[in-house]
């Protein structure tokens, strides 16, 4: 990825060496953005061509009369513009450390100083950006049955289970090997997860029997790849499934179902943990202890024996 100048240019390849596509591809277009607003070179960036940049976030995108029901601003979100001054003060605190750019201090500021209230003259900082600290939002259980009921074959259903009894996130879902899953063991191997990190998942039985319906009757034979979900309908019958094919089948299953049309994979991911989280704290006479993917084997032996003897979905 390059944006045409030398210093970003190799910002980019530092960025590039040490973290995954997705954060590049986020630093490079919050830079594009910023010195598509700052129309500078980076030696003559000021704070107040920072300040002026957060104005120019913040103003209304579709009229004054439009804002959103989250925060009620009409600019740009607030995550949005905390991210876009995180990417540009690693590129400045980066070209600060090289010492050859002409950069001396960085002009993104750290915060805003503030008096503190009857201790003088003494100083704190604050929030440049202050973001809303919300919730995923979860579906309920009932939503969650009408959702699966919905869902038309093994396979839409064992990547559902996934998500809901393993509490997978979508890119470990589609990036399953079949090397990956052990049924014996009632567990699966996340080679390449959030970060990089590895760790083992264990999942109920009733995931495996979805999963080895799927591959029974519907994988195809000649599948070109060793991931477990393929496309099953052509052009791309037998590739992997990609994250547009999921959205789309979570999005026309809750159609079918009549439920919100912009319903998230992670709003399936995070179902199980409150449900589970009751019966786990019943089990072990109120002692709490949240279950969620862990990070250590150790923990995923523990968990386990929980995880695979509950019921997954209420019945009816």
């Amino acid at each position: 990825m390059r944006l045409g100048h030398p210093d970003v240019d190799r910002y980019l390849e530092f960025v590039a060496a040490r973290a995954r596509r997705n954060t590049l591809l986020a630093v490079g277009f919050d830079l594009k953005v910023f010195f598509t607003v700052v129309t500078k070179d980076p030696a003559a960036v000021t704070t107040a061509d920072v300040y002026a940049f957060i104005a120019a976030q913040r103003a209304p995108r579709h009229g004054p009369r439009v804002v959103r029901l989250e925060d009620g601003e009409p600019g740009l979100a607030a995550r949005t513009i905390k991210r876009r001054l995180s990417s540009v003060s690693g590129l400045f605190g980066y070209l600060i450390a090289r010492g050859d750019a002409g950069v001396t201090a960085n002009p993104v500021p750290c915060g805003l100083a503030t008096r503190r209230p009857g201790a003088g003259r003494a100083r704190r900082g604050g929030a440049l950006i202050r973001t809303p600290r919300t919730l995923p939002r979860i579906v309920a259980p009932g939503e969650v049955d009408v959702f699966y009921s919905a869902l038309r074959t093994h396979r839409d259903r064992a990547m559902t289970l996934a998500m809901l009894l393993g509490g997978l996130r979508r890119c470990e879902v589609l990036g399953l090997g079949l090397a990956d899953v052990h049924p014996g063991l009632r567990r699966v191997f996340i080679a390449d997860g959030k970060g990089g990190a590895q760790r083992y998942v264990p999942i109920a039985p009733r995931f495996f029997t979805e999963l080895a319906a799927y591959l029974e009757q519907e994988r195809p034979e000649d599948a070109a790849t060793d991931r477990v979900f393929v496309a099953l309908k052509r052009p791309q019958r037998g590739g992997p499934l990609t994250a547009d094919g999921l959205d789309e089948i979570v999005e026309n299953a809750c159609h079918r179902a009549g439920l919100q049309a912009d319903l998230p994979p992670v709003a399936v991911r995070f179902r199980l943990p409150g449900d589970f989280q009751t019966r786990f704290d019943l089990a072990n006479r109120g002692r709490k202890s949240s279950w969620l993917p862990p990070r250590s084997i150790r923990t995923s032996c523990v968990n386990g024996r929980c995880a695979c003897t509950g019921s997954p979905i209420p019945s009816r």
